[in-house]
């Protein structure tokens, strides 16, 4: 037994030598599936374990409530509520902020940060510089990142509107905070040029706010044992007197959410596509196997013959695909490191952990290896079944020979269609169908990843056209602080180069439906608006109808409702109004939740005059510089966006991640197609090789046999692309079915551009797949192979 198994060792050694470029090329696409698992799976486990170390150190609260101006004397009331570990109250308000040499103006928000008792709760992280004074004036403490996008430095000055009064403020030192890992204004894109969170001392901030003994921010930690639900519940009722505009959970608040989506992403990139490699690595082995089960087949009756049990050769070819695995898994080892490594250190950029620790847990490798190897052993088992049934008198008889017929083509009268050597071409393919089958399926398997893969560079700038260009075409938005009567409109439009201005009004509301409730916000539109415009994903534009509520289709699948029911709308702001309304109509809308009526109908509802809180400005791009500063000599503007510098931010972000995945993708995408289309060359290579050296000796030239193999390959290739196309955009919609957000839901759009891309890496493959074995076929040894016994 002992010497059995030594020589079936040294065949292994013989078999992988003789195979050893299919060996590689089959554990490089194996390691593409390992990497992208280990890579994906250890990413989402480091962004997990960061922000839970974060949260449980920096003690992240699990609600939050803000309302107009609550006593300070609420606040033992709401730390006497059932559940509440710690509750603490701040004032939290925002305002206009200007740099030095930047003309359009930035959103600031303001922080009372308790100075003396700078523990507790929310903690801060000071990462460099100093805490303000206690009562120094004018110093506060910025978040990290704003400092290093706008290049400042400590001791720098800043100039913020402070209720309606212009403030000098001096940078002491940066923080960081667990409330905004992921900081932004709102709208699930990052701000770091345009949006700051100021800390300064709590005594000062309700000063200048004449906040003094009031607060407007509650932060709550909560015991293990309670319901948020409840907390939330008594929370509202305590502050609904003093303009609550209702508390909400930690999974509501807006960087936890992100924050959250962000890594459950990584679990569906880590799930389907390595899923797709590893299947497509079991196909590739199968197909070898069961050439090299079957070109031995003499050997394995051989065998027989001689005593070996039927177990020893079957374990003789799965120790050959183990080996494989092996291979892969090392490579795939490896990737997986650096690919993790590189998608952590893009996350670096979008979110602001005081540690970031990237760790690759041992049992990553070990699910990747297994799943591998079960993926190979499926192969392998498939390719040896048949011949081990086989006794070993009738393995030492050759196959019989295959069965030739007219092709279709040439049955239904149309051969003349064909040369000689393409009639030759499509019989071998019509013999084997099968294999034709499963070598098409691998290659269009390869040009539906890098279509999944790339196609978020099509969908980004679409999204991008339709909401900025399309859906709001203002070039400055405006917030006002308070709403303001209607009649700014007719001041708005005096301003430098303004061309058109349109007004709204912003309501928050809590909406119920039943048992189920959702806080967003009530948009009021003017009649015939033109800068803010409703449109669905196939760009068609809705309008609210009077006396009802138009809602964002995810909304009212959030809700239950249909078009005809009715929600009840609590307001959350001015007269706190309650109020049924009825549901006049649904639009599947790309961002937001939101709920859209008649700028009359709401300020109706409101039970309020004509007033608004917002406008939008179509400005001519000459005249903008002389438009902001104008603006921010307005007190009553506390909040400009230039809708320019979003799409800037969003696509300076957004570049940094597409083309990092796009790189990676089509490098694993190319090793899956070479692995398909050389693999198959091979064997072919391997089983007509007796074929091609009689044609070569009856004076067919080199070029004219490459031709007979290589042109099987390129109509594979040829048939595999548009299925590939259709495969890829399959799986794209399945991605973005599983990836869809709340807030956020991107197109399902291929630009051709992306499809030529996917076609062109695939024909690049195949083509350098082709100039090996044509290299192959160029040095056939003539008198070896037409030695060998059929």
């Amino acid at each position: 037994m002992k010497a059995s198994f030594s020589s079936l060792d040294r065949k292994l050694l013989r078999d992988l030598w003789a195979l050893k470029t299919q060996v590689v090329s089959i554990a490089l696409v194996i390691a593409c599936g390992i990497g992208g698992f280990i890579g994906s799976f250890s990413t989402y486990g480091s962004l997990l374990w960061s922000r839970d170390n974060y949260y449980d150190t920096a003690r992240f609260p699990h609600v939050f409530a803000t309302a107009k101006r609550a006593p300070q004397s609420l606040a033992e009331r709401i730390r006497a509520m059932p559940g509440v570990v710690e509750a603490q109250t701040r004032v939290v308000r925002e305002a206009q902020l200007s740099i030095p040499g930047v003309v359009p103006p930035m959103i600031a928000r303001l922080i009372g940060h308790d100075l003396e008792h700078p523990g507790g709760m929310n903690r801060l992280t000071l990462t460099s510089g100093r805490w303000p004074a206690p009562g120094a004036r004018g110093e506060v403490v910025v978040n990290q990142r704003f400092l290093e996008a706008r290049e400042l430095a400590l001791g720098g000055r800043l100039d913020v509107l402070l209720n309606g009064k212009l403030e000098r403020l001096t940078l002491v030192g940066t923080a960081l905070s667990p409330e905004y890992i992921f900081a932004t204004r709102g709208g699930g894109m990052p701000d770091d040029e345009w949006f700051a969170v100021l800390w300064m001392d709590a005594r000062n901030l309700a000063a200048a706010f004449d906040m003094e003994g009031a607060f407007n921010s509650v932060l709550l930690r909560l015991s293990r044992d309670v319901s948020a639900e409840s907390v939330i519940e008594r929370l509202d009722a305590i502050l609904k007197p003093y303009g609550g505009f209702g508390a909400v959970g930690r999974d509501e608040q807006i960087s936890h959410k992100i924050i959250t989506q962000e890594i459950s992403q990584q679990r569906i990139f880590g799930t389907v596509l390595p899923a797709v490699f590893l299947l497509v690595a079991a196909f590739i082995l199968n197909v070898v196997l069961h050439r090299q089960v079957h070109a031995q087949r003499g050997e394995i009756a051989a065998l027989k013959a001689l005593g070996y049990e039927d177990r020893w050769i079957a374990w003789h070819y799965l120790e050959f695909a183990s080996v494989i695995v092996l291979l892969g898994t090392l490579v795939g080892i490896g990737l997986g490191w650096w690919l993790g490594r590189g998608m952590t250190g893009l996350y670096t950029e979008l979110f602001h952990f005081p540690r970031f620790h990237y760790f690759m847990p041992g049992w990553l490798a070990l699910a990747g290896a297994g799943a591998a190897l079960g993926a190979a052993f499926g192969g392998a088992f498939a390719a040896t079944r048949g011949i081990l049934r086989l006794r070993a008198a009738e393995a030492l008889r050759p196959p019989a020979p295959a069965q030739f017929r007219a092709l279709l083509l040439e049955r239904l009268g149309y051969a003349h269609l064909l040369t000689p050597a393409q009639r030759m071409i499509m019989r071998n393919l019509e013999r084997r169908p099968v294999r034709a089958a499963t070598t098409i399926a691998g290659i269009a398997g390869s040009v539906a990843i890098l279509i999944a893969g790339t196609f978020w560079v099509d969908a980004i700038e679409w999204f991008i056209d339709v909401q900025f260009n399309q859906v709001q075409r203002a070039d400055v938005n405006i917030g006002f602080a308070e709403p303001v009567p209607r009649s700014v409109r007719l001041e708005l439009a005096r301003l430098p180069g303004v061309d058109q201005a349109e007004v709204t009004r912003a309501i928050p509301v809590r909406l119920r439906a039943g048992h189920r409730s959702y806080r967003t916000g009530i948009t009021g539109v003017e009649d015939g608006a033109t800068l803010q415009r409703i449109l669905d994903v196939d760009l068609r534009e809705a309008r609210p109808p009077p006396g009802g509520v138009l809602l964002t289709a995810r909304l009212a699948e959030r809700l239950a409702v249909r078009p005809g029911d009715t929600v009840v709308a609590e307001l959350l702001e001015g007269k706190r109004v309650t109020s049924t309304l009825r549901v006049t109509g649904t639009v599947r809308e790309m961002a937001g939740m939101n709920a859209w009526m008649r700028l009359e109908d709401l300020n109706r509802l409101a039970r309020e005059g004509p007033v608004v809180s917002g406008a939008g400005l179509a400005v001519e791009r000459t005249q903008e510089t002389a438009l902001l500063e104008r603006l921010k000599q307005m007190p009553a503007a506390a909040v400009v966006i230039v809708n320019r510098t979003l799409v800037e931010t969003f696509r300076e972000t957004s570049a940094r991640n597409v083309i990092f995945f796009t790189t990676v993708l089509s490098i694993f995408a190319a090793t899956i197609a070479v692995g398909v289309v050389y693999n198959n060359a091979r064997i072919q290579l391997a089983e007509r090789a007796w074929e091609l050296a009689s044609l070569r000796v009856l004076g067919f030239t080199r070029r004219e046999v490459s031709v007979l193999l290589l042109g099987e390959l390129a109509v594979e290739i040829a048939a595999a692309i548009p299925l590939g196309f259709l495969a890829g955009f399959w799986l794209a919609a399945l991605l973005i079915a599983l990836m869809a957000q709340e807030m956020m839901q991107f197109p399902l759009v291929i630009f051709p551009g992306t499809y030529v891309y996917a076609g062109a890496v695939v024909v690049a493959a195949g083509a350098l797949s082709a100039l090996v074995v044509r290299n192959r076929i160029d040095n056939l040894d003539l008198v070896a192979v037409l030695k060998t016994r059929e």
